[in-house]
């Protein structure tokens, strides 16, 4: 006589451990301690601000800091490299505001740089730049490099062969080319560092003016 096997509780299956985070995690978790820590500077400045404070703020190990960034200075450097490369446009995005039309793509071009100047980013990081260039004068100049010398170029190139047509007369053209940025960036760049508040209309009457001003000022003698 057989005898039914005697029940059995039904296993219960081990609590799945953390497993190590994946690659896209661990960048989103290293990209918001570079905006954890930018914020921490600009609040505290650099002198003030601690990895402890830092750590706090992006809810993370010490320890975890210092095995990607050494000290306090390297940790600086890299975000605020992180707030240049997001507020940088790349060349390759001004040469899609090219229409051929000389008026329409500098207009198109100085939408694209005052936008990034005066938005939350470019403010954040105009602060930090204006703070800290005499301890780190390295960093204005990359920001230069990765921010506005992409645009100089595009416009020079622009200018230049618009002058090859005998329809503006430029004698150097990257220079005109920084002028043109400084003539519509300048003000308003510097006015939101100090709480001026920009629309949408005001930033495209500006643009407009700077254009026809500068157009005036290039067109053959």
């Amino acid at each position: 006589m057989t005898h039914p096997a005697p029940a059995t509780s039904p296993r219960r299956s081990a609590p799945a451990r953390a497993g190590r985070p994946t690659r896209e995690q661990a960048l989103l978790r290293a990209e918001e301690l570079l905006d954890c820590a930018l914020e921490v500077f600009l609040d505290r400045g650099f002198d003030h601000a601690t990895i402890d404070g830092i750590a706090a703020t992006a809810g993370m190990a010490k320890r975890t800091i210092y095995a990607r960034y050494p000290d306090k200075e390297t940790l600086f450097r890299a975000a605020v490299q992180r707030a240049i490369d997001r507020w940088a446009v790349p060349a390759e995005e001004f040469r899609k505001l090219d229409t051929g039309d000389l008026e329409e793509t500098l207009i198109a071009v100085a939408g694209a740089r005052l936008r990034t100047a005066v938005s939350p980013d470019g403010v954040r990081l105009q602060r930090i730049l204006n703070a800290e260039a005499y301890r780190f004068p390295e960093l204005p100049r990359i920001a230069y490099e990765q921010g506005s010398r992409p645009a100089v170029r595009f416009i020079a190139e622009v200018l230049a062969r618009h002058a090859a047509t005998g329809s503006i007369a430029v004698d150097d053209a990257e220079l005109l080319g920084t002028s043109f940025l400084s003539l519509v960036i300048g003000g308003p760049a510097h006015g939101v560092l100090w709480g001026a508040v920009l629309d949408d209309d005001a930033v495209a009457d500006r643009i407009r003016v700077c254009v026809r001003l500068f157009l005036d000022g290039a067109r053959p003698r």
